[in-house]
């Protein structure tokens, strides 16, 4: 399988923590967003861009696996990773990492599926836009 990765990097803010400094686990989710915010931005598959081609993209799975905790005051990185698939989907993994350490804070990956975007029908086929996207991003890189 080709894939293609992005990794962008922030703080860990005083509203993701607990009483005791512990980001709370549902931000982990969260942070995958942001990095498929950050890769949809740098290849031009934002979920606008989805949205303009006549398409959502809604998750239909996730998955994550916590190594350690992230503290308030910590930075994440968030290495997100397009995996190429021949079903009509997105496939994400992600690896979260503190960049200060190199310590592996979570793992996972998600699913997004295409529907139309006035009928809300799943597509069974890749939509053309995403075959010529994987063409120009994915294809191009060998």
């Amino acid at each position: 399988m080709d894939s293609i990765t992005e990794c962008t990097e922030f703080p860990v803010k005083f509203n993701e923590v607990d009483s005791l400094s512990i980001v709370w686990h549902g931000h982990y989710v969260r942070y995958f967003e942001d990095g498929r915010e950050a890769f949809g931005e740098k290849y031009a598959l934002r979920y606008l861009d989805i949205f303009n081609a006549g398409f959502t993209a809604p998750v239909v799975n996730i998955q994550c696996d916590y190594k350690r905790p992230l503290r308030y005051g910590d930075r994440v990185k968030v290495e997100t990773t397009f995996v190429d698939d021949l079903a009509a989907k997105i496939r994400f993994n992600y690896v979260l990492s503190n960049p200060a350490t190199g310590e592996i804070i979570a793992k996972g990956s998600s699913v997004q599926v295409f529907l139309d975007k006035d009928t809300e029908l799943l597509q069974l086929t890749t939509p053309t836009f995403f075959t010529d996207w994987k063409n120009r991003h994915l294809y191009n890189h060998l």
